[in-house]
C-alpha cells in the first residue's frame, strides 16, 4: 500500500486514527477520537450505544470496506469514514 490517503466517500465524516501501537478493538479507539475532535459536534457527543448502531448499520468504513466494532487496528494511521455525517 502506498500510504496515501484513500478517497473519502461523499456525505461522510473522516477521522484519522494515529496509533503508536496496535489496538485490539476499533470501537474504543474510535469513540475516544470522536470525543476529542471538534469538527462535528454530533459525533463528539455520541454515546457508546449510538456508535454501536453505526457499526451495525454498516456506516463505518475503512478503505471502502465495512468495519466491525471488534476489528483490531495496526499501528500507524488509519482513515475511518463515517457515512451520513
Amino acid at each position: 500500500m502506498s500510504g496515501s490517503e484513500p478517497v473519502r466517500p461523499p456525505n461522510s465524516f473522516r477521522i484519522a486514527l494515529n496509533l503508536e501501537q496496535p489496538e485490539s478493538r476499533m470501537d474504543n479507539v474510535l469513540l475516544n477520537a470522536l470525543r476529542e475532535q471538534d469538527e462535528n459536534p454530533t459525533l463528539k457527543s455520541m454515546s457508546r450505544g449510538a456508535l454501536k448502531q453505526l457499526f451495525n448499520d454498516k456506516k463505518i468504513m475503512i478503505k471502502g470496506q465495512r468495519a466491525k466494532s471488534n476489528s483490531s487496528l495496526a499501528a500507524g494511521t488509519t482513515y475511518v469514514d463515517i457515512l451520513g455525517f
